[in-house]
């Protein structure tokens, strides 16, 4: 990574923070983004990067995006497609105007950005490397809300598409698929937090640390949590235990769910 030029989305806080973070140790030249401008300035300020702050999901926002990094950096040889969202606890009363704003930020923004570097990488035969933060929940299933499941199972599929497309082309692809990290949204996970953390919850830096010893091999599925591989096996070997035992979750959260309205009342 000496020397590389680097872009990290969703780099306000959390896993972005310290993805960027450890690109810096690594020696990479680094732009960070995050719709949050004053942390997106903050970080930068702290890591001694360029901010860009503004939406990585739109078209307009990822060419504004692309154009600030490449005026700092030169080229964009990594980009870490980090930003994702989670509107709460909602499956079929989710409104149309949650869903689209997921799949905006937790899928397009990865196809626009993709779209728009992928292209170059190819055509100066230097290629490149993608990185997706996606989460345990596009390999397995989300309990409780719909719309994440969907679309970081649609984050992981996106990925897959390209490795499978580009990377005998010189584009590398990494898809980190965590459970439970001790960011925002987990402390925001309600009733799922128990759930999220059952296998210990993870910190943004470890997750990090997870991803640079990853390529070492250049693998294309980075699991901080080990027994997420298991499941995932699991899963694949007979999808009706699978979904037997997931049912089983489901009760548990919804008992959750129903005795924590009970002491609201």
């Amino acid at each position: 990574m000496h020397d590389a030029g680097a872009v990290v989305t969703g780099a306000g806080h959390g896993i972005g923070r310290a993805l960027a973070t450890r690109l810096v140790a690594e020696g990479a030249r680094v732009v960070v983004n995050d719709l949050d401008a004053e942390a997106c300035r903050r970080v930068a300020d702290e890591l001694g990067a360029t901010a860009a702050p503004g939406d990585c999901a739109s078209e307009a926002g990822v060419q504004q995006l692309l154009a600030t990094a490449t005026g700092a950096l030169g080229r964009v040889d990594v980009f870490c497609a980090n930003a994702g969202i989670d509107d709460g606890f909602g499956g079929l009363e989710t409104g149309d105007d949650a869903w689209a704003r997921m799949l905006e930020t937790n899928v397009m923004s990865h196809v626009r950005a993709a779209r728009a570097l992928v292209p170059g990488w190819l055509a100066d035969g230097r290629g490149g490397r993608f990185v997706v933060t996606a989460s345990a929940a596009g390999l397995l299933t989300m309990i409780g809300s719909a719309p994440y499941s969907v679309t970081k199972h649609g984050a992981v599929a996106f990925a897959e598409w390209l490795s499978v497309t580009y990377g005998a082309r010189g584009v590398a692809v990494q898809a980190i698929c965590p459970q439970g990290v001790q960011t925002r949204m987990l402390e925001q996970a309600g009733p799922l937090q128990a759930l999220l953390s059952r296998d210990a919850a993870l910190t943004p830096e470890q997750v990090a640390d997870a991803w640079v010893a990853s390529l070492a091999d250049d693998r294309f599925l980075v699991l901080p949590h080990p027994e997420v591989a298991d499941y995932y096996r699991a899963r694949a070997a007979d999808t009706d235990a699978w979904l037997t035992g997931m049912r089983r979750l489901q009760s548990k959260v919804d008992r959750a769910v129903n005795d924590s309205m009970e002491e609201q009342r």
